[in-house]
């Protein structure tokens, strides 16, 4: 069986989320979504509604599984649930260039996990998590950015 984990810190989970865990979901048998935590962010929603908001959001696809692991190294992640795969989504080429610095600093920390990149839609190439809060916090137009419940959930929290 073939295992991938796709971690992030998905605050919140976007549309473009969704598009890459799908089509992680059809290359590997079993696909873990996992919400971690960068340090260098500031949430707005904390590791239990970013977990109850992807879980919702992915329940239709049967080989995705969301997990929360806060407060772990995602190699460690990986080798506890015996990945073989770190699920990376990429919208442009700075989103590549960060990617391939996180790629080659996991491979020195685990030799057995190797990073895939997955391409979003082009029409998810522009969604970033922390631009679609901004616009919330201004009442703009936010539901063909995200999931119906995440859209809603993130305009009761704005509230």
């Amino acid at each position: 069986m073939t295992i991938a984990l796709f971690p992030g810190s998905f605050d919140p989970i976007t549309n473009g989320h969704l598009d890459v865990a799908k089509k992680a979901a059809t290359m590997f048998d079993k696909v873990y979504v996992v919400i971690m935590t960068n340090t260098n962010k500031h949430y707005l929603f904390n590791s239990q509604e970013r977990t109850q908001m992807a879980q919702e959001t992915l329940k239709d696809i049967p080989n995705i599984e969301v997990l929360a692991k806060p407060d772990q190294l995602t190699v460690d992640v990986a080798r506890h649930l015996k990945a073989s795969a770190i699920i990376r989504g990429v919208r442009n080429t700075e989103d590549f260039l960060y990617e391939q610095q996180i790629a080659g600093i996991n491979e020195r920390l685990n030799d057995q996990v190797h990073t895939v990149l997955l391409f979003t839609d082009p029409e998810n190439s522009f969604v970033a998590s922390s631009m679609i809060k901004e616009v919330a916090r201004f009442n703009g137009d936010i539901e063909q950015f995200l999931p119906a419940n995440v859209a809603d959930a993130l305009k009761k929290k704005l509230r």
